[in-house]
């Protein structure tokens, strides 16, 4: 367990350079910047596989440590593959190192039990849906709020400082509606995946838990959204709001149901 903490603290501590990064100089993406990237991945990487060395773990701080490794992976890719995605750092890494905060207190806390009826190669492909799912609508959701913070600050005609390291209005919309579309499929394989698991532990396809609710409901406003910018164009901090919610939707749907489960009711009255 000491080992384990060390190793929390360690990939805490690798974030900080990467986000500190944008606020020491102009953003731009050099050599530097991807270096300290690839230690702000490496950080969280090692801890989740040192953390999962000996079995699977449930309780939140792997939760966390797994989405916060996945999200920084999927922000690496993304920066690499799209235009303006490495802009939304100054808010990511940030975000990123207050999940690491919560997942190092909690490092101790006892998980739950995992039923193991279900076949090994079914689970870990479904959670491995899941946390790119959520890696993606993490970026998404960044770049919705940069969206919002880019329209109040040329609202109130003051674009520069803060919002000046951000994406543009346009590049941040374009972000949002590829990583929705992304999302939203990923999503689906998700929820698929996730019939099958069920259905091998339980022989149901589907069992209304709170998680599986809030996973077809974020599903369903992703498709929504999808269909609603396909047909009247809607963008700016009305669609930027939208997406934050189904952001919320999945939020409660992975580590929100592990707080409840794993600390809420796991702690002694």
């Amino acid at each position: 367990m000491l080992l384990t903490t060390t190793l929390a603290v360690a990939a805490f501590i690798s974030l900080m350079p990467a986000a500190i990064l944008p606020f020491r100089r102009p953003p731009v993406r050099d050599a530097l910047f991807w270096s300290l990237l690839v230690v702000a991945v490496a950080g969280p990487v090692v801890c989740v596989l040192a953390m999962f060395a000996t079995g699977w773990r449930t309780g939140l701080a792997p939760a966390l440590w797994i989405t916060i490794a996945a999200s920084l992976f999927v922000f690496g890719v993304l920066s690499a593959l799209m235009r303006e995605v490495w802009r939304l750092a100054p808010l990511l890494l940030p975000y990123m190192m207050l999940l690491a905060a919560v997942a190092t207190l909690w490092i101790d806390q006892p998980g739950r039990p995992m039923v193991d009826q279900a076949p090994t190669v079914w689970v870990q492909f479904h959670i491995l849906i899941s946390v790119v799912t959520y890696g993606l609508l993490t970026i998404g959701a960044i770049s919705g709020f940069a969206v919002v913070l880019q329209e109040r600050a040329l609202k109130r005609k003051k674009p520069g400082g803060f919002v000046r390291m951000l994406p543009s209005v346009a590049d941040g919309e374009q972000i949002q509606v590829s990583l929705l579309a992304m999302g939203g499929a990923v999503l689906a394989c998700g929820l698929l995946s996730g019939m099958a698991a069920e259905f091998f532990q339980s022989g149901e396809l589907i069992v209304l838990k709170h998680k599986t609710a809030l996973s077809l409901m974020t599903f369903a406003v992703i498709m929504v959204l999808l269909l609603m910018h396909a047909r009247t164009g809607i963008r700016g901090r009305r669609a930027a709001r939208y997406f934050l919610a189904s952001y919320l939707l999945i939020t409660l749907a992975y580590p929100g149901v592990k707080f409840v489960t794993d600390v809420v009711l796991a702690t002694p009255a």
